[in-house]
């Protein structure tokens, strides 16, 4: 029962971003920029990254704008459940995954790792995120509105990490510690195609492009960021170097 409460209570925190959403306009009512929460970011993504193309009417088009679908600004990523399940049930992190989970918090969160807060957050948390509970992290999100509040190694905005915690069933108990949130970026780099990649049915390169479309600090084979320009969104590392340290977890 707490527990259904607890997701509901998550649901009613993110629903006023429904009402906002408004693909031909980037502002909200307040007149405050839609993409407060965007940089630097995780995000959902508005088209599959792997596998079948696009079908005709499906909501997955190739717009970064999506409208008013799951109360985001962005359509959901496709649920990958097998792999995702695949990930979930590792024992070990193989080498391969914490490179890259490396890569992404050198561009993400630098210099405060797991205990990073967006910069533009003006009123931050009273703890280290590492040492609050889920519940006190949405607590925070719902107690200072018109701010950025990506936080974390990955930089998880509200309604990803409400996504991510939904789909390991996370309670508000549950503290932010560094294996949680290892385990929720594991679902994103399940989604991105990290298993498709091993078997060979994707390039390192289409990889790497697909994790750029969810880490805004990470290049795409441009060399920009996906989301160059958006809330002075960019890359914070090179191609060349984001490409070098994949090599080390993909060589071939």
């Amino acid at each position: 029962m707490l527990r259904r409460i607890w997701v509901l209570w998550i649901a009613v925190l993110l629903w006023p971003l429904g009402l906002w959403a408004d693909p031909l306009s980037l502002l909200r009512p307040s007149g405050q920029g839609w993409d407060l929460e965007r940089q630097p970011l995780v995000i959902s993504l508005p088209q599959p990254l792997v596998g079948k193309a696009p079908v005709a009417g499906s909501a997955f088009g190739p717009s970064l704008f999506a409208g008013r679908a799951e109360g985001s600004f962005f359509e959901p990523l496709p649920p990958r459940p097998e792999a995702r399940v695949r990930i979930r049930g590792m024992a070990r992190v193989p080498v391969d995954i914490a490179l890259v989970r490396a890569m992404i918090g050198r561009a993400e969160s630098p210099r405060d790792g797991y205990d990073a807060v967006q910069h533009g957050a003006k009123r931050k948390p009273r703890k280290k995120p590492t040492q609050m509970s889920l519940g006190e992290i949405f607590a925070w999100i719902d107690a200072t509105p018109g701010q950025p509040h990506a936080i974390g190694f990955y930089q998880f905005i509200p309604s990803t990490l409400a996504r991510l915690v939904t789909e390991l069933d996370l309670g508000p108990e549950v503290i932010f510690t560094p294996a949680v949130q290892d385990d929720l970026a594991n679902i994103l780099l399940a989604d991105a195609g990290i298993f498709e990649l091993r078997a060979g049915q994707i390039t390192r390169h289409q990889f790497m492009n697909n994790l750029a479309k969810i880490w805004a600090g990470l290049p795409t084979s441009s060399g920009k960021s996906h989301y160059h320009g958006y809330a002075g969104n960019k890359a914070t590392v090179t191609w060349a170097e984001f490409d070098r340290e994949m090599a080390r977890a993909f060589p071939s």
